[in-house]
């Protein structure tokens, strides 16, 4: 199964755009499998998102441009941007705030709330510093279930990124087993899936049990890739991960 998403899936008209991606193929479920729901913020110059709360979401903060000053209510302040990743992991009741810091580039990124696998698990707060922003022409896994990861979900859901140059070509990452559920996201440029699906800066393609070749176009393209098991426990019961129908 091959299913594109279009960008005219996303809600909101201000500048934090909101994908609930099983909206795309599905009357009774506003996710897919663990993953609930994708925001791209595009904020420009300096805002606070006030104080708010989350219960029962994981949020994987994936900034590419721009920076944000975190602070919750377990104590943790940090500034997060291109080279500092944060997984917030709300568990049963965590609160946040985020000042954006708008000298420079405007914060854009992703904000990817992932559904945990049981309800009411402790809250925490990880962040992790990359050796590196991009990984080249190589798939990057930035989560997973499994200690191999600093980022590690409690459902069965992993994440990874690459920036694919231009004239290049990459088939999926080697999946950790069978009959997972891929959606790849267009984080910048566009890419053509085998010769003839082509994704446009933020468009996805559900992928299940196809082989795909992704190869980029006129320029280069930073791709996003969500791995789900959807046979899997999980909570969709969740403040912004849960499914909304």
């Amino acid at each position: 199964m091959l299913q594109k998403i279009n960008n005219t899936m996303f809600l909101g008209n201000g500048p934090i755009k909101i994908l609930y991606p099983g909206r795309a193929i599905s009357k009774t479920d506003t996710g897919i499998g663990s993953i609930g729901r994708i925001d791209h913020p595009e904020i420009h110059g300096n805002t606070v998102i006030a104080m708010h709360p989350h219960i029962n979401d994981e949020i994987l903060s994936y900034f590419r441009t721009g920076k944000a000053e975190h602070s919750d209510s377990e104590g943790f302040v940090k500034t997060i941007g291109r080279n500092t990743l944060m997984l917030m992991k709300a568990g049963r009741s965590f609160f946040h705030e985020e000042k954006i810091i708008g000298e420079g580039e405007p914060l854009e990124g992703l904000q990817i709330f992932i559904r945990p696998g049981k309800k009411d698990l402790q809250p925490e707060v990880i962040f992790h510093d990359l050796d590196s922003m991009h990984s080249e022409n190589n798939w990057r896994l930035l989560a997973s279930p499994d200690a191999e990861t600093k980022f590690q979900f409690s459902s069965q859901t992993w994440l990874y990124d690459i920036k694919l140059l231009i004239n290049s070509r990459i088939q999926l990452p080697k999946l950790p087993k069978n009959n997972l559920t891929c959606l790849l996201y267009v984080f910048k440029g566009n890419v053509k899936i085998n010769e003839e699906i082509e994704l446009n800066k933020k468009e996805s393609l559900i992928i299940k049990n196809e082989d795909v070749m992704i190869g980029t176009l006129d320029k280069e393209a930073e791709l996003v890739l969500f791995v789900t098991d959807e046979s899997a426990e999980k909570f969709d019961g969740g403040m912004y991960s849960g499914n909304q129908l």
